[in-house]
């Protein structure tokens, strides 16, 4: 199993260093560790540094264009392992985190498994007014999520692998959709990624297995309600870009299901909270309503945006990918040459609205990359059940991750 972690910027070294350390800790080893670069050339020196003497740990610049997506598949083209984990940048992950991922691709028919993400808040405890419904706001597994190993429609990509048949046959990342440091705080592209494979291969079982843990830094300013509003507007406008590529009845059919289940009995929980005296159950009512409606706003401005504009967003050819890492190595001095490239191209489909992929692989918009956002229709495995015994993945009242 390979692990990449992408990174950005200085200001998370400390945390960089955590989430390598708790790779490097694993009771089942990683073959390697690639830690990639997006486009930040003082980081990426004080990281070559920094591993100069650990030869498991490689550090390469992103080859493609600035954002989450671009790295990832950078750091896919470069790797060797048949597994390719993906752990975020802030966060650290337990012991037997990539042994309780091997534990399902047993099943040949398993493409991804992802796991369960924690938050660790910057002021040590959950804000009062913050609804666990809304997790994925920071990036981490919410209420509503059923527990155990599960099959879901999409998972989350903080905290996730993939066999790498899977970007052979469905393409990888695509660019022009997710997060970019800098910019809006995007998502959506393992949600297109996951339905694009499932579409591509009808019998791919993908599972969220709750035992493959993560601990998730939640920062000062992501705690405020300034940050989830902005955060859940931005998510409505990612579902937007999800829609228009693959149809908007796979694109929301588990946020369907979130919304009308999960949203409603939180409000309700909230509510009771409230008469029972608890601190905060009403302004947890009220977080959830205001972020449906401004999820739904986003939602609005997207959709109006994609049919104006066009909107495309596109997956890279592997084998180009893999020629600018190799390339991009020798410019930044850093040893990124390495694993096969992914032979699968896929174009989203802006216009047709099908989710079609085609042979062609042209890049769109500089997109920006990587968030976590809320999806996956699950089925619980039955107690003592192997990967083998996974049934036909349905609706649950619950939705997927964030940020």
């Amino acid at each position: 199993m390979s692990v990449v972690i992408c990174v950005y910027t200085e200001d998370r070294w400390e945390d960089i260093l955590a989430a390598v350390a708790s790779v490097r800790a694993q009771t089942l080893p990683a073959l390697e560790t690639l830690l990639v670069v997006d486009h930040n050339p003082a980081l990426l020196d004080r990281l070559a540094k920094e591993y100069k003497e650990a030869g498991e740990v490689r550090v390469l610049p992103n080859a493609g264009l600035r954002g989450l997506s671009a790295g990832r598949n950078t750091g896919i083209a470069a790797s060797h392992g048949g597994i390719i984990a993906f752990l975020d940048d802030d966060a650290v992950a337990e012991r037997d985190w990539l042994r309780r991922f091997a534990d399902s691709y047993r099943d040949p028919r398993v493409m991804a498994v992802g796991g369960r993400t924690v938050p660790v808040w910057a002021s040590g405890r959950r804000p009062g007014w913050f609804p666990e419904e809304f997790d994925w706001v920071v990036g981490c597994s919410y209420r509503g999520l059923p527990p155990g190993r599960v099959r879901v429609r999409n998972i989350l990509g903080g905290n996730a692998s993939f066999r790498r048949e899977a970007f052979d046959i469905a393409g990888g990342f695509a660019t022009g959709i997710g997060r970019d440091g800098d910019k809006r705080p995007l998502g959506g592209e393992e949600t297109e990624l996951c339905i694009r494979l499932s579409r591509a291969r009808p019998d791919a079982v993908l599972l969220v297995d709750d035992r493959a843990v993560i601990h998730h830094k939640v920062p000062e300013v992501r705690e405020h309600f300034a940050y989830f509003r902005t955060r859940t507007y931005a998510e409505g406008l990612s579902k937007a870009l999800v829609a228009r590529s693959v149809g908007a009845a796979r694109g929301l059919e588990s946020e369907r299901r979130y919304t009308t289940r999960v949203l409603p009995a939180g409000v309700a929980r909230g509510l009771r909270d409230q008469l029972l005296g608890r601190t905060g159950g009403a302004r947890r009512a009220g977080a959830i309503v205001a972020g449906v409606l401004t999820a739904a706003g986003g939602y609005a401005v997207g959709s109006v945006r994609a049919r104006r504009n066009g909107t495309t967003f596109s997956v890279v050819r592997t084998g180009e990918v893999t020629g600018r890492v190799t390339g991009a190595a020798a410019a930044g001095g850093t040893e990124a040459t390495g694993g096969p490239a992914f032979a699968g191209v896929g174009r989203a489909a802006s216009d047709r609205g099908d989710g079609g992929a085609t042979p062609a692989a042209a890049r769109t918009d500089a997109g920006p990359s990587g968030a976590d956002v809320p999806t996956g229709a699950a089925e619980p495995l039955a107690p003592g059940a192997a990967p083998g015994d996974v049934g036909a993945a349905r609706d649950v009242p619950e939705a997927e991750g964030a940020a």
